[in-house]
């Protein structure tokens, strides 16, 4: 129970600071981590261009044909946007980064309107 007050105060920490992005963006950007580390054949560090893979297919799922919709709600309308959200999450101690790590590898990774609304396919069952 501790952790969870631990990160929501992080969380708004952040959002004091700058209030560019919704709660939902940080928590969503969590999850769409667990989402993406959880494939991994083993642990490992993972580049933004992997989370950002991660991150498309992961708003898919959830959100659908919304899925762009949802996060220009919480403020996210590029990847540029994700990558200011995980670097918010290392400086506030959440994540960790490598020496590697830099925000341009967010940048101008795929766009919005294509991947979210001509690349939503729905999955026959």
């Amino acid at each position: 129970m501790k952790e969870l007050e631990s990160f929501l105060e992080k969380i708004e920490k952040v959002i004091k600071e700058n209030d560019q992005y919704k709660f939902e963006a940080y928590s969503f950007v969590m999850a769409a981590l667990h989402h993406t580390v959880t494939k991994l054949t083993k642990p490992r560090h993972i580049t933004g261009a992997e989370l950002l893979d991660g991150i498309r297919e992961y708003s898919l799922e959830q959100y659908g044909p919304m899925a762009r919709t949802v996060l220009n709600y919480w403020g996210i309308h590029k990847t540029l946007d994700f990558g200011k959200i995980v670097f918010a999450l290392v400086e506030v101690g959440i994540l960790r980064k490598q020496a590697e790590d830099k925000l341009s590898d967010f940048e101008n990774v795929y766009d919005f309107k294509e991947i979210f609304d001509k690349g939503y396919k729905i999955k026959d069952e």
